[in-house]
């Protein structure tokens, strides 16, 4: 399970994830999201982050997310983990019971061009592909609801992204995109190994800064005669 790493460039966009333990759900009436919430405003005023987008599920989160300072990005993400476990064991009076998550957060370097674009939509298409919502914006705890129906507390959360939106990026997450299931299966494959996402040199280089080369290669003996 690739981390980000531990002296990561900055200004390089992330993409996210971590889960519960099991899979159980972490977030079990709207309280609990809101309090999830209140945590990532204060982590970001402990380790300034730039949060392009972001999703709350019941039992996971996605973010994508980039910093000035590298290290910062580590530092949130171990700070939102950490407090929100304390929180809730404190909360549900479950203290004792064991991990919360599954384990460390799952993350990907994103290339800013188009390939940056299908991660957010990626992102902010999550509800849809679970069946919670017919239309991406009316999931409440997304960046997408939340740039146009979010307090300004909720709002100062989101930075402006490095690539311009595209005219039509609500109606794009909204319907099935030109070979779907292809670019899924491109972000998830990219998720599970951590390697860098985008176009072939930038990938090769990015993972060579960054120390990733390891993700690049194919997992599993080689097949005889190869």
């Amino acid at each position: 399970m690739a981390r980000i790493p531990r002296n990561p460039i900055g200004d390089v966009a992330y993409h996210v994830l971590n889960r519960a333990n099991g899979r159980e759900q972490i977030f079990n009436k709207e309280k609990d999201y809101e309090a999830f919430i209140k945590i990532i405003q204060e982590a970001k005023e402990k380790y300034p982050v730039d949060i392009f987008t972001l999703c709350l599920m019941s039992n996971h989160w996605h973010f994508s997310l980039s910093a000035k300072k590298g290290e910062n990005i580590s530092n949130f993400m171990r700070w939102v983990t950490h407090t929100h476990t304390q929180r809730y064991h404190s909360h549900y009076k479950t203290i004792g019971y064991g991990h919360l998550y599954q384990g460390r957060y799952k993350s990907f370097p994103i290339e800013k061009d188009n390939h940056f674009l299908q991660v957010c939509r990626y992102i902010e298409r999550n509800p849809i592909r679970a069946g919670l919502v017919r239309k991406a914006q009316n999931w409440k705890w997304s960046s997408l609801w939340i740039r146009k129906n979010g307090t300004k507390e909720q709002k100062a959360l989101l930075s402006d992204w490095p690539v311009e939106m595209p005219i039509g990026y609500l109606e794009w997450v909204n319907v099935l995109d030109k070979n779907e299931e292809d670019k899924l299966n491109k972000i998830r494959y990219a998720l599970k190994r951590g390697c860098p996402y985008g176009e072939d040199s930038w990938v090769k280089k990015t993972a060579k800064k960054l120390n990733l080369i390891s993700t690049l290669i194919p997992r599993g003996r080689p097949k005889k005669g190869t």
